[in-house]
């Protein structure tokens, strides 16, 4: 039995991906391991992921990390959910607000007696029983008040957008104190062992530009979309979802602030595609994500520019890219984290979880010597099933539009979807049943929220919420909608509370 322990840690690769991944291990690790992040100032970052779900607070809990210090240093903002605009018919808008919905009681759950008589016309919209929902439109924010623990002020979710540069730098500081050592450098070449056996192929070191060498026992693959361990010296292999998700570009802009600061973000649905709006401190953020078959580039820009808040404050920069994953995301001794393991457009801003998820991960099966197999196909089995989950809830999006205006959309609801997401849809079809499969990561409120918003038919509900009578329920429905309006009526606005709790200084 191989019990003896690896000694170095080598990240191959800055940015968001890297600086989180040596800041988690550096924490969790406590100075037993030697830790290197091996990155060049030559090679840029693709810094366009600027918006997060709320378990972001977690990662950041777990590094002790200040959360008004945080937003200070990357001029970021508060998100209580996304608004999503044109996703069903021209000129619908809903959001997907975090955070519970109405007040579980009685049998079932809140939402399928909300169902009911919704069908029925009795009951306000969705959305008017959402803390998170109600606040975002009135632009308020606050962190939960856990001194109240049964006032939906206890309940409200947050997340954050921030600048994605700001928030590599700000990490990489924290590494650097904990010990991680940052070598400047390009990679030029990567060596593998040369031997019999099954450490035949694995990654030995990597050599930099300038002839220095850099050795480890396990390499952290952070390169991005070119994956170069990965894939391009492991030859892992891609699995390609353009089939079900066919936006293969992004045009990337920031411009000036709005004079409302939005606790939210916004993706509205364009021609051949979309675009998100994530407002900081000091800029908006803008990209405009689109299938090249139905749009030019040029196109693409024109749409993009002539949808900003304010004036661009740089030209648009373009990504490429292919939807899918690794088809392995550990490979002998190599795990890739962030784009170089996978990519899913970032209409759920799921990006910087994933990051995330990799990281616990990775801690949770952290290897020996010995890499032992059964636990790598583990981990490669636990990644798989996250992608594919979360990739099932971008396709509901755009499944369920119902667009007339475009090919592109009209191809979009009518492509076979895979049977896991098309069961899914089923269940709700029949009785607004919500269906969540072990620790997927968009929970049953979630799934919910979209297969409303973008006007998904039900034909029943739920048989025991007929145990309760009308006026019981519609009683209760209303109590709810009331509690939240009052407290949603006390929240201090969104700029106002950054400004007492956590503005950037002005230059």
């Amino acid at each position: 039995m191989n019990k003896a322990l690896i000694k170095d840690v080598v990240i191959v690769g800055g940015g968001t991906s890297g600086w989180m991944t040596a800041a988690a291990l550096a924490k969790v690790l406590q100075g037993q391991y030697q830790i290197r992040v091996v990155e060049s100032d030559e090679i840029g970052i693709v810094g366009v992921g600027e918006a997060t779900i709320p378990m972001i607070q977690r990662f950041n809990q777990v590094l002790g990390i200040d959360e008004n210090e945080f937003l200070r240093e990357t001029q970021g903002t508060f998100k209580l959910g996304i608004e999503f605009v044109n996703w069903g018919k021209l000129g619908d808008r809903y959001m997907h607000g975090f955070g519970t919905i109405g007040q579980d009681t009685y049998t079932v759950r809140f939402d399928q007696y909300w169902q009911k008589y919704h069908q029925q016309g009795k009951v306000a919209p969705l959305e008017e029983y959402s803390i998170t929902r109600m606040a975002s439109k009135a632009n308020k924010f606050m962190p939960a008040n856990h001194e109240v623990p049964n006032s939906p002020l206890n309940q409200i979710a947050h997340a954050y957008h921030f600048d994605a540069s700001l928030y590599s730098k700000f990490l990489r500081k924290f590494a650097e104190k904990m010990g991680v050592v940052r070598t400047e450098g390009k990679i030029t070449q990567v060596k593998q062992r040369q031997e019999a056996g099954d450490k035949n192929g694995f990654i030995e070191a990597v050599v930099l530009e300038n002839g220095q060498i850099i050795s480890g026992d396990l390499f952290i693959d952070c390169s991005g979309f070119r994956g170069l361990l990965i894939e391009q010296t492991l030859k892992t292999g891609y699995e390609d979802w353009t089939h079900y998700l066919p936006c293969d570009r992004a045009l990337a802009v920031p411009c000036e602030s709005a004079p409302v600061l939005t606790p939210y973000t916004r993706s509205t649905a364009h021609k051949a595609g979309w675009q998100w709006r994530i407002p900081l401190q000091h800029r908006i953020g803008n990209g405009h994500v689109f299938c090249s078959q139905f749009t030019s580039e040029d196109e693409a820009a024109a749409t993009l520019l002539a949808n900003l808040d304010g004036k661009p404050l740089a030209d648009p920069r373009l990504l490429k890219f292919n939807t899918g994953m690794r088809k392995q995301c550990w490979n002998k001794n190599v795990v890739a984290i962030g784009l170089a393991s996978g990519f899913l457009e970032p209409l759920e801003s799921t990006s910087i979880h994933l990051i995330q998820t990799a990281i616990a991960r990775l801690i949770s099966f952290f290897p020996t010597q010995a890499f032992n197999q059964v636990e790598i196909d583990e981990y490669n089995r636990q990644s798989k099933f996250e992608y594919e989950r979360i990739r099932d809830f971008i396709i509901l999006h755009y499944k369920l539009n119902q667009r007339e205006d475009s090919l592109f959309w009209k191809n979009c609801a009518q492509m076979a979807v895979p049977e896991t997401l098309t069961h899914k849809m089923e269940m709700y079809r029949a009785s607004g049943r919500l269906l969540r499969v072990a620790d997927e990561l968009f929970a049953e409120i979630g799934w919910l929220q979209v297969l409303e918003g973008q006007n998904m038919p039900v034909e029943s509900y739920h048989s025991l919420v007929d145990l309760q009578t009308e006026a019981d329920t519609l009683e209760y429905l209303e109590s709810v909608r009331d509690v939240i309006a009052k407290c949603v009526n006390v929240m201090p606005d969104h700029a106002a509370y950054i400004a007492k709790h956590c503005a950037t200084p002005k230059m």
